[in-house]
């Protein structure tokens, strides 16, 4: 590049190294400028063209076609001075209008969906997307996601409701082996508790603890729980109540397997006489009612909205509809004055309850004319389970409910109540 300042100094040529000429002519006046201003434009002048050059040399190498315009060239290459910007946010709000463009559209039929991430950027990078089809197809992955999120979820929530509900094999047949024993063996069938000890059964001295369950295993380990937890085993008497099937098996097992210092009466349901359909409503309801043993023993998916119904929402659904809520000894606690008319107070277990610490204030409770009282299940750390208060349970648009109840009394834990017979 040479410059060239004629002696006049009325004009500056300026050309390039490659014999083509660039002409710029500054006109001066003597009289309104001077030599040292001139000197100092030269200067910015001779200082900015190498940088013109250079950028210009950077725009042929990308491509004229993609970058024509001066403000274009200024966003791409310039600095801030020369008009560039940041897009960022101007490509954020075009996505937006997009995507709030195609939420409330139906997603077309046949759409193709990646079958990855990865698969939707190779697609969208060889152009086969317009920004609305590439909208789509994001939408329709993550609702197909969620949607399998979903099912993952309520498919392992329905495997833990059988697994919890179901007799593992191993229990089966030991219930089965102590059912064979009972029927072969004179000593599994002898008394519980022994003659001398009838009359205890219905001493109020003694501590009296009512278990209902027809699961053998599971009484065995609450009554030595018990024993291993109370102070004074000697004044602690068991009132096991299973069902006819598991009867046989459960007397055999504590006949067979005394525990020391315990008291321990077998009984089963059939051998309630006034345990009829007459006399126990709810008795004809779970034998005889199609539809309510549906309820509880069919399928639970079966009409769901799996689209609509979230995790937390099916898992309270089975809950309850868990099978133990049609047995009739879940529903033994309703009757335990007619059970024990002699008793006072006992204190109803059901197989799910392990003791784990001194049992003897439950006998301090001092009940003041209250039916039962029972470890409350709204403090803890375990959100899903110690979250319970009464409006989780009762109706509250009832006038009569909501006269008597207040929907923010903490829930009990009805696995373990202590009961005062006579106010009940």
């Amino acid at each position: 590049m040479q410059l060239h300042i004629s002696p006049s100094m009325r004009s500056i040529t300026i050309s390039s190294n490659n014999g083509f000429t660039d002409l710029m002519k500054i006109k001066v006046a003597a009289r309104h400028i001077s030599y040292r201003t001139l000197f100092h434009t030269i200067l910015i002048v001779a200082f900015l063209l190498p940088f013109v050059f250079i950028l210009t040399a950077l725009v042929t190498l990308e491509g004229a076609n993609k970058c024509s315009s001066f403000d274009c060239f200024g966003r791409r290459f310039g600095p801030r001075f020369l008009g560039r910007v940041d897009d960022s946010g101007k490509l954020v709000r075009d996505f937006y209008k997009i995507f709030n463009q195609v939420i409330t559209e139906e997603i077309p039929d046949g759409l193709k969906l990646p079958d990855s991430f990865s698969q939707l950027v190779a697609e969208l990078k060889n152009n086969q997307y317009d920004a609305k089809t590439f909208a789509f197809s994001l939408r329709a992955m993550m609702e197909k996601l969620e949607r399998e999120i979903r099912e993952s979820k309520v498919s392992e929530l329905m495997n833990r409701h059988f697994a919890a509900s179901s007799i593992p094999k191993g229990i089966h047949c030991f219930s089965l082996r102590l059912t064979d024993e009972y029927s072969s063996n004179a000593y599994a069938r002898r008394q519980l508790p022994s003659p001398e000890l009838l009359p205890v059964l219905s001493n109020n001295s003694y501590h009296h603890f009512v278990l209902s369950t027809d699961n053998i295993l599971a009484a065995s380990v609450v009554v030595t729980s018990v024993v291993r937890s109370s102070l004074e085993p000697e004044k602690v008497v068991f009132h096991v109540i299973t069902d006819k099937k598991t009867y046989a098996g459960m007397h055999s097992w504590f006949a067979l397997n005394p525990v020391a210092s315990i008291i321990v009466e077998v009984k089963g349901i059939h051998q309630f006489d006034w345990l009829t359909r007459e006399n126990v409503p709810v008795l004809e309801a779970i034998e005889s009612h199609h539809d309510f043993r549906n309820y509880y023993h069919g399928n639970h998916i079966a009409g769901a909205n799996l689209s609509n119904t979230t995790p937390q929402s099916f898992a309270s659904k089975l809950q309850a509809r868990s099978p133990k809520y049609i047995s009739l000894l879940n529903h033994l606690r309703i009757y335990l004055p007619e059970l024990f008319p002699d008793l006072d107070k006992v204190v109803f277990l059901d197989d799910d309850v392990v003791i784990q610490r001194d049992l003897s204030p439950l006998w301090e409770i001092d009940l003041q004319g209250k039916v039962n009282g029972a470890i409350e299940t709204c403090k803890g750390e375990d959100e899903w389970v110690m979250s319970k208060y009464f409006k989780n349970y009762f109706n509250f648009s009832h006038p009569l409910i909501a006269k008597h109840l207040d929907p923010d009394e903490c829930a009990w834990a009805y696995g373990m109540n202590i009961f005062d017979l006579r106010a009940f």
